[in-house]
């Protein structure tokens, strides 16, 4: 049985990821390492807990000497690699912790993987030869779009926030370790996800939260911001698929082909709300309220998937409508047994 390494595993993504995956791998026998800040929780993956494929440890991919002896200990034949700090509003605020994580964590992974996968540049050890490393990315290292045109994969990188621009130097460092080493690496880059398990800090979330609590819902700028909203699921589904089917060395964008304004998504929202658990009085978007925009907020990302879809063979399963439901349902459920 292979032995494969989840990071932050424990984080939205990784924790819709790593269930999925042990159902459906039954070859590997999964690691999530995982920090446990703010952003992770092992009640994201308890469905697992006792699963004998999985074992979870907690640990710093910034910590060099542990990441070394953690490879060491289980000899990984493959890496997903999932975490990050990204939280946009965080990485303003305290820029410093995107850098060390989302840039040298990364290449502390890499480097390690590649000295125990590699002997020499192109050189695999027995038993390594097909070894892979999957870096998961964002759509927001381009940039941002005006109202027409769609992130490729050979849009150039021109990132606007700090968190945008660590993403884009881990990316590339991934990039480097294929041209350099002849690394077997793969990268996927996805469009905003929403789904179950996301923090409570994120818009999808935060809108539920706050709309039956009874506060204000906040909505930055005039709420016209665009983006291109995938199920997690599905995005889990194009990593899964990309890791085990795509050529080393590519990106591969992973969009919902959902694009919607936050004010949609906010009415939307209430509108799910208003149906299955009115108010005693009035509507739900009586509360939504309109705050200063975000320094550097993006104006619209979306994404062309049309190169997983056409050379791998992905596609989403949920539209917009079918997967805002199910979120909606599972935040409401999670907040009544708060």
């Amino acid at each position: 049985m292979k032995n494969i390494l989840v990071t932050g595993g424990a984080g939205f993504i990784g924790a819709n990821f790593v269930p999925y995956f042990i159902e459906n791998n039954p070859d590997y026998h999964l690691v999530n390492l995982d920090l446990l800040t703010y952003a992770g929780n092992l009640d994201n993956v308890k469905e697992v807990d006792n699963h004998p494929r999985y074992t979870f440890v907690q640990g710093d991919i910034c910590d060099r000497n542990f990441v070394e002896e953690l490879f060491q200990k289980y000899q990984f034949h493959d890496v997903i690699h999932f975490a990050a700090e990204s939280h946009v509003d965080n990485s303003i605020s305290g820029p410093e912790a995107f850098i060390k994580t989302n840039v040298l964590g990364t290449f502390n992974l890499l480097d390690t993987a590649r000295k125990l996968w590699m002997s020499a540049p192109n050189q695999y050890n027995v038993g390594f030869e097909n070894s892979r490393f999957h870096h998961v990315s964002t759509d927001e290292v381009y940039g941002t779009l005006g109202e027409i045109g769609l992130f490729e994969e050979t849009t150039p990188y021109a990132p606007n926030s700090p968190y945008s621009a660590s993403k884009a130097g881990s990316d590339m460092i991934v990039r480097s370790y294929f041209h350099t080493y002849g690394m077997n690496v793969v990268t996927t880059n996805c469009s905003n996800n929403y789904g179950p398990k996301q923090h409570d800090e994120k818009l999808i979330p935060t809108i539920i939260r706050k709309a039956i609590s009874g506060e204000n819902i906040p909505i930055y700028g005039d709420g016209k911001n665009v983006r291109d909203w995938l199920y997690v699921l599905d995005h889990c589904k194009g990593i899964e698929l990309a890791f085990k089917t795509g050529k080393a060395g590519e990106t591969y964008n992973i969009g919902g082909r959902n694009e919607r304004n936050n004010l949609y998504i906010v009415d939307t929202v209430c509108s799910i709300l208003n149906e299955i658990q009115p108010k005693s009085e009035g509507r739900y978007q009586d509360q939504i309220t309109f705050v200063k925009d975000r320094p550097g907020h993006d104006l619209r990302y979306a994404i062309d998937a049309s190169k997983i879809e056409n050379e791998l063979g992905w596609k989403a399963d949920e539209n917009f409508e079918t997967g805002i439901l199910k979120t909606v349902r599972w935040y409401l459920d999670k907040y009544k047994n708060k």
